[in-house]
């Protein structure tokens, strides 16, 4: 098991009110985390796919790259149930499979940060938009993408250190931002 962040041993996460300060230190423990799951993320392009044997497929989408920013979509593509809740051995799922969590964040390379732009995902009682206080939303929203950068990781996620690389094939069908 992973030792819990520096940021979130530091804080009492039920006590104590969101503060501007630990929300940037969430944004910049985040960037470390992504960078760790794309090393290359400042000069990635197309759609990236990770799947360590056994476990669900992370797709990583570059939606923009500019110098200081990089704009993209992480999302975990979970398999389609049937009626069994799997399908059966050799046969296709019927259905698409199901996205979820489903990101979009925005790393700033020059201020080592991630922000979330926004976040659909049902598994967690989260705002999936910013509504008033949006500071307490944005810490949600960050906590929740910081505990599931570490546990792509733990689960041996990663993406190409190279580039150049991208995901070849029929482009997958993704959820629009929510």
């Amino acid at each position: 098991m992973q030792a819990p962040s520096l940021v979130l041993s530091r804080l009492d996460l039920l006590a104590a009110a969101p503060n501007v300060g630990g929300l940037m230190a969430l944004c910049e423990e985040n960037y470390g985390a992504l960078l760790r799951l794309a090393p290359a993320l400042p000069g990635l392009h197309g759609r990236l796919r990770s799947q360590p044997e056994g476990r669900a497929e992370l797709l990583l989408t570059m939606v923009e790259q500019s110098p200081y920013t990089s704009t993209l979509r992480l999302t975990h593509l979970l398999p389609a149930a049937g009626a069994s809740g799997q399908p059966a051995a050799g046969q296709q799922p019927s259905r698409p499979p199901h996205s979820e969590p489903d990101a979009l964040l925005r790393a700033y390379h020059d201020a080592e940060q991630v922000e979330v732009l926004s976040l659909r995902q049902t598994v967690l009682p989260i705002l999936s938009h910013y509504e008033r206080p949006a500071l307490a939303a944005k810490w949600r929203a960050n906590l929740f993408v910081s505990k599931w950068l570490g546990y792509c990781l733990r689960e041996g996620h990663g993406f190409p250190s190279s580039a150049g690389a991208t995901l070849a094939g029929e482009p997958l069908e993704l959820l629009s931002s929510p």
